[in-house]
């Protein structure tokens, strides 16, 4: 596992946050892009997933299921995205707040992040597709994954066709802003989806792409991304 700052900064102290991340994995990706909105410094720790590093003992002991992102944060060492975005959002509320403070907009964001979080994303990681390609087809896996992903989408355009604004629920970056970024440019990047019958989302995307804090968390940037060794 390599180690580096996430905004690829020199500091005389040492960020107190460290993110244990893959540039590939929409998941980190949602968590790097809350650590940019909220101004916060982090020490970039990577794991190539694709080395099987996220099994070795050293990073079982972060967590024992063996995925990425973790947070650590002094002693406290925490997994999942959602809970580490909600870790965040109790501990610096003050800092770009993830969640509105309207109950109805606060409970779509919720609802939005939930489809890809559990309908969408876990269908389409390596470790699923793998399973796939073994014990069904390396044919299939394509399929599968685009079968989800449209399925999710087609919710997610449906559910937020009556909230959206400039990003998903207003004018305003949200929590469902920052589940939404990763899985539309993993469609769109790595699945090469067809997005024309997803206005909504084409046009939220076209957003994310023009915001720093996005652009700065974009798998390409990352210190890990075979792109950032290759320049």
């Amino acid at each position: 596992m390599a180690s580096g700052s996430g905004d690829k900064k020199e500091s005389e102290l040492k960020p107190e946050l460290k993110l244990y991340s893959y540039w590939r994995s929409s998941c980190s990706f949602r968590v790097r892009i809350a650590l940019n909105l909220k101004g916060l410094k982090y020490e970039y720790k990577a794991v190539n997933l694709l080395k099987g590093e996220q099994f070795s003992p050293e990073f079982t002991k972060l967590n024992p299921i063996g995925y990425v992102p973790v947070l650590v944060d002094g002693d406290l060492v925490l997994s999942d995205s959602l809970a580490i975005l909600l870790y965040l959002e109790e501990k610096y509320p003050h800092h770009h707040p993830l969640l509105p403070q309207d109950l109805r907009k606060k409970a779509i964001n919720f609802q939005a992040a939930n489809i890809v979080s559990s309908s969408i994303q876990p269908l389409q990681n390596l470790a699923t597709l793998k399973y796939i390609e073994e014990k069904v087809s390396p044919d299939k896996q394509l399929a599968f994954a685009k079968h989800h992903i449209e399925k999710g989408f087609a919710a997610l355009e449906r559910l937020l066709k009556d909230y959206a604004g400039r990003f998903a629920t207003g004018d305003e970056v949200f929590l469902a802003d920052l589940f939404l970024a990763p899985q539309i440019r993993s469609a769109v990047e790595r699945f090469k989806m067809d997005m024309t019958q997803f206005p909504v989302l084409c046009r939220l995307n076209e957003a994310y792409n023009e915001i720093p804090a996005f652009q700065d968390a974009m798998p390409e940037k990352q210190l890990d991304s075979p792109l950032t060794s290759a320049s």
